[in-house]
C-alpha cells in the first residue's frame, strides 16, 4: 500500500496597511492573533478557513496575497 502524500496549504501574505487606533477591542485583539503589530508588518499563514474568518473581520485594516 503506498503512502499517503500530505499535501500542504497554500499560503497567504497579510500585510497590515491601517492603524489599529481607534478600532474596536476585538479588531485589535484579531490583528494580533494574526501576528501583526504595526502598518506595514507582513505575516504567512497557511490559506485555511479559520485564518480566511479571520483576515475577513479585519479586511478594513489588512491586504491579502496568496503565495505560490
Amino acid at each position: 500500500m503506498p503512502a499517503k502524500k500530505i499535501v500542504k496549504p497554500a499560503q497567504l501574505a497579510i500585510t497590515q496597511t491601517k492603524s489599529e487606533i481607534g478600532q474596536k477591542p476585538a479588531a485589535r485583539k484579531t490583528l494580533r492573533a494574526l501576528g501583526l503589530t504595526k502598518i506595514g508588518h507582513k505575516v504567512q499563514h497557511d490559506d485555511v478557513a479559520t485564518i480566511r474568518g479571520m483576515v475577513r473581520s479585519v479586511a478594513h485594516l489588512v491586504t491579502v496575497e496568496e503565495v505560490k
